[in-house]
């Protein structure tokens, strides 16, 4: 087999110790040369690998995604050599010779041979925002879990607040319950609290405030809608640090905007995770990949067996299938018509992945071609075939027992199309 790197280490990964194999080839007389070496994981131990591995002239390291473990190291090797963050899924060591030493051998060996395949890691500054970006979502979901506990106590107190007003933590909800651990018990009077459409649900919040609420459950309201607060602040305070970090790529969020059902939050979370430079992807197929919204590709002895999706970056997948979603409900849109088009023949939910799988093709030529979404209207697969849609719609009609009798009145323009499935939306 052909050696592309004459000098690369293999690291193995743990919390505590580090272990180093070196793989020295000399091409004129065919040898391989093993050197092999432990470290510890704080900072000097990592530095003094740093030291051993520029010593030795390695020009290439790869090393195990095992857990967060791995980015001290990178953060210590980052710019002096050119490293490989392998997914352990893509490497299978032999069965029975598994030791540290060996693993760091095993993946030297595969390096040095170009067997190995990098995960992506964008630069610092990208990796950082997806901290906070990442870091807001799981604020989030703390809030949305303490926003339930406060709803169990509004149960056990008997009080339906929940049934009657669709979101709790709203104004109309938060006054309503601070006016409950006050200790007020009038529930016609705290029922006129309601604004907007619970005005006409007055009588509904007076039956849903008689609860049996005891000094404990008071208690219990105040320490949890507190807990609820605290966390809002918080958020506000990342949302206030990524806007501040994302302000040098507001061109580019405010294109991103531009399709339908992605705000500026998800604009974020794109950014964050996607990246600027979109050649690391080479084409929108690979993306997709990369984030798992695509079909699995499963096939034995002719067969294909489950298209079932691989487990990717769950953070985009998270919020390109809400903006699948969302777009669902919009008006007069290409995305809408793909989303009702594909949900009639394999479900909402593949639907919604598959429409996320689209728009995820279409920020990469965004990104990549510096481009504009281009909207291509809600009744776009009616004008690629109006002849077949005409038919179709005719026969519907004469299958009521109607009798149909058409009269054109103007011709409408039919925008040219190259083939179904184009990305032709940017």
């Amino acid at each position: 087999m052909r050696i592309l790197y004459e000098r690369c280490c293999g690291l193995d990964i743990h919390k505590r110790k580090i272990v180093a194999c070196v793989m020295v080839t000399d091409p004129k007389q065919g040898t391989v040369e093993v050197r092999k070496k432990e470290f510890g994981a704080y900072l000097k131990a990592l530095r003094d690998l740093r030291f051993w591995l520029q010593a030795q002239k390695v020009t290439h390291v790869a090393m195990e995604s095992t857990g967060v473990y791995w980015k001290p190291v990178w953060n210590v090797m980052e710019g002096r050599f050119t490293i490989l963050l392998v997914n352990s899924k893509h490497f299978r060591g032999v069965p029975g010779r598994k030791t540290d030493m060996i693993d760091a051998e095993w993946l030297a060996d595969l390096l040095r041979c170009g067997l190995l395949k990098s995960s992506f890691i964008p630069p610092r500054e990208i990796r950082e925002l997806r901290d906070l970006t990442r870091w807001r979502v799981h604020l989030l979901e703390d809030a949305n879990r303490a926003q339930n506990r406060l709803e169990q106590v509004l149960e056990d107190a008997n009080l339906k607040l929940g049934a009657v007003v669709s979101d709790t933590l709203g104004v109309s909800g938060r006054r309503m319950i601070r006016g409950l651990i006050e200790g007020k018990r009038d529930a016609a009077w705290m029922a006129d609290w309601g604004i907007g459409r619970l005005r006409k649900k007055r009588d509904q919040l007076k039956l849903a405030l008689e609860g049996s609420t005891t000094d404990h459950h008071r208690w219990l309201m105040q320490e949890r809608l507190q807990a609820i607060e605290e966390i809002e602040a918080r958020v506000a305070r990342v949302e206030v640090e990524i806007r501040r970090r994302v302000a040098p790529y507001q061109e580019l969020i405010t294109r991103l905007a531009e399709i339908p059902g992605v705000d500026e939050i998800t604009s974020w979370t794109i950014v964050a995770e996607l990246g600027l430079d979109m050649e690391v992807f080479e084409t929108p197929e690979r993306v997709a990949s990369w984030a798992a919204l695509c079909p699995g590709n499963r096939e034995s002895g002719g067969k294909r067996t489950s298209g079932k999706t691989r487990k990717g970056n769950r953070y985009i997948r998270r919020a390109l299938v809400q903006v699948a979603w969302a777009v669902s409900h919009s008006k007069d849109t290409y995305l809408r018509a793909k989303f009702w088009r594909l949900a009639g023949k394999i479900g909402k939910k593949k639907a919604a992945l598959a429409v996320a799988h689209h728009v995820l093709k279409v920020i990469f030529l965004m990104i990549r071609d510096q481009a504009h979404y281009k909207e291509l209207g809600g009744t776009f697969y009616d004008r690629m075939d109006p002849i077949r849609t005409k038919n179709k719609l005719v026969n519907r009609l004469k299958a009521l027992g109607y009798e149909v009798t058409l009269t054109p009145a103007q011709v409408l323009p039919i925008e040219p199309f190259q083939a179904r499935g184009n990305l032709s939306t940017c």
